[in-house]
């Protein structure tokens, strides 16, 4: 028994969606044809792999193929597809209610300075709504494989916050979307301008994509549009031979394969041959999807997977670590079984070859671009160089070759902006120095104004300044590199030659009635209160243990709504300065202790740790300066 029509209202989210696109792609109109033509290949290639175990799917019907038309009379293009198809509660589950996921996080980037930004299409399975850039009437019929005919389904919308839905005789499988042309959008109507896009943003579909045969020749209006030509090279890319393949064909595979408008800055196409035989053709973005760095890392992420060249899964995330998620492009195996699923792909041991030479290629291909296009190697760095760091805390078989790709500010150079390899900075290293010295810290300005920096500064020692939040997780992981140990400057003992240490132990000794002071008046807010090596211009510091975290990736955590256990810092102080011959004269114990407190906290406050009364530090700053 059929379902009666009915109508219903988009779930707020989607009319939300619906409302940014036709909106806000008023300059890339044309992605609606490349989302639809993108849908309709996903529908093939997910008929042929269920037609795998299912043969008589594909029954009445083996040859698969998208068939793009229009009609100037009735102001429609039409998409059609005989693929897998929909059911009707497939229909409300795909087109009705969210589209997936990544919906909120697609609304979120769609708002403000980056709503017009049609990258984004696509990335979130969106893409279908993008009809309604151009169409004020969608209409969808869809009969999903291996269902009778009359269980159709017929789907129409404006777009407009509601839709409806009714049972449809259908005579074959697969979908059509029929779009009703707004008045002002006839160039959509033009076979010429079809073939133009297709040709630009869906040439290496795998499918023939097919147009009315008379498309070519627009003079003949009167002739019948019952012959079909396909229009696409509707094959293979990574199956061909590199040298048949032009940089203009990498980069147009890239664009639909990426959902792109952006060139691919780089890519690797190889076949390996033995006793496991697969073909990858891997891919380096030159812009970053705007989630990379937060929760949405489920959208789109990983490789295309292919068997034989039977698509098998989009997205296949066991084909590549969590730090290359960035990277895009097809793995088509030969031996892998075609019944493969995620758990298998778990478990199987061919996958682990294929994962290693996919790595790999990868990082051949980084290599490549750091060596010999050094600003494509910036810009790949810039885009993508925070995503490389979790790969030097994450994979350990690689961990050298990655860092030897990893940047970093440094007090040798001019700004953020200017940086350095773990290469150059050992090969600048004085005699017997055996320690890469870094800083860590909030901001580049923090870094380099750090007052942890003056005796390094005042010896000419190199240090590394690490301001992204990132670096101190990492850090925790690249504990040496090129037999160099890694050492932060606020953590242990600094290199004191024989004359500078006993300088150190008279400072220490000259002190001690200071120290005490300082011991008591503090209190248990100090582990413990001592003569600072590392200050030459500066009153105090903060100096940590060896396994103490950065207090600012401290505070970061706990924002973040993690533990971090209770650690009482340790305070340095430079009894040269004034401020500390101030404490030592000071007789009056309150406003000792005002001074002795805030020498605490601007240690913290230039360490990047959350002050634990921010008004108390505003009302002791106020007496200290009134009393001044």
């Amino acid at each position: 028994m059929n379902a009666p029509p009915e109508t219903r209202r988009f779930e707020a989210e989607v009319a939300q969606v619906l409302h940014l696109v036709t909106h806000s792609l008023y300059s890339h109109k044309e992605i609606f044809l490349r989302e639809l033509v993108s849908n309709a290949s996903d529908a093939c290639d997910k008929l042929r792999f269920e037609a795998i175990a299912h043969p008589e799917l594909m029954a009445d019907d083996g040859e698969l193929h998208i068939d793009v038309s229009w009609d100037k009379d009735a102001r429609t293009v039409t998409v059609r597809d005989n693929g897998i198809g929909m059911s009707r509660d497939e229909i409300v589950a795909n087109i009705g209610s969210i589209a997936s996921s990544g919906t909120r996080r697609f609304l979120e980037a769609m708002s403000g300075e980056q709503k017009a930004d049609a990258r984004l299409i696509g990335q979130f399975g969106v893409g279908f709504y993008s009809a309604f850039v151009v169409a004020d009437r969608v209409t969808v019929f869809s009969r999903r494989a291996g269902a009778p005919a009359g269980e159709g389904v017929k789907w129409e919308s404006d777009g407009k916050g509601e839709y409806t839905l009714e049972s449809a005789e259908l005579a074959e499988r697969g979908t059509t979307v029929m779009l009703h042309l707004k008045p002002d959008e006839d160039t959509f109507l033009e076979g010429w301008h079809l073939r133009s896009l297709i040709n630009r943003y869906s040439d290496h579909v795998a499918f023939p994509i097919r147009m009315p045969k008379e498309a070519a020749d627009e003079d003949d209006k009167a002739a019948p549009r019952n012959e079909w030509e396909t229009v696409n090279a509707a094959s293979a890319l990574w199956t061909k031979p590199k040298a048949e393949i032009s940089d203009e064909d990498y980069q147009g595979f890239y664009k639909s394969l990426g959902h792109d408008f952006n060139d691919a800055l780089a890519w690797s196409h190889n076949r390996v041959e033995g006793s496991q035989s697969f073909t990858t053709l891997l891919y380096l973005p030159s812009r970053p999807p705007f989630d990379l760095m937060m929760g949405g890392r489920d959208e789109r992420k990983g490789l295309k997977l292919y068997i034989k060249r039977v698509f098998v899964m989009d997205a296949a995330e066991e084909l590549l670590p969590n730090y290359l998620r960035f990277v895009r492009g097809v793995v088509d195996a030969d031996d892998l079984p075609l019944n493969v699923s995620r758990e298998l792909l778990q478990q199987n041991r061919q996958l682990d070859r294929i994962k290693g030479a996919c790595v790999k290629r990868v990082l051949d291909l980084i290599e490549k671009l750091a060596r010999d296009e050094p600003d494509k190697f910036a810009t790949f760095y810039k885009a993508f160089g925070n995503t490389l760091k979790e790969g030097a805390a994450e994979d350990a078989n690689n961990r050298e070759r990655i860092a030897r790709l990893l940047r970093f500010a440094s007090t040798n150079g001019e700004g953020a902006a200017q940086t350095v390899s773990l290469d150059d900075y050992i090969g600048r290293m004085a005699v017997g120095q055996d320690t890469i010295w870094y800083v860590t810290a909030d901001s580049h300005a923090a870094a380099a104004g750090s007052p942890q920096l003056e005796a390094f500064k005042a010896k000419d020692i190199e240090v590394l300044l690490m301001s992204d939040r990132i670096d101190e997780w990492m850090l925790g992981s690249l504990r040496e590199y090129g037999g160099k140990t890694l050492q932060h400057v606020a953590k242990g003992e600094l290199p004191l030659d024989a004359a500078d240490k006993q300088k150190q132990d008279e400072a220490t000794q000259a002190a001690k009635p200071l120290l005490q002071k300082l011991k008591d008046l503090l209190g248990d807010r100090v582990a413990d209160v001592r003569v600072s090596a590392r200050l030459t211009d500066s009153p105090s510091c903060l100096a940590l243990a060896d396994y103490d975290m950065a207090p600012h990736f401290a505070r970061l955590l706990r924002e973040a709504g993690q533990e971090i256990p209770e650690s009482k810092p340790t305070l340095e102080v430079n009894p040269q300065h004034e401020l500390l011959k101030r404490v030592e004269a000071e007789t009056d114990e309150a406003k000792s202790k005002d001074l002795a407190t805030l020498l605490l906290e601007q240690a913290e406050i230039a360490a990047g740790a959350p002050l634990p009364d921010p008004a108390a530090f505003v009302r002791r700053m106020n007496r200290v300066l009134l009393s001044a």
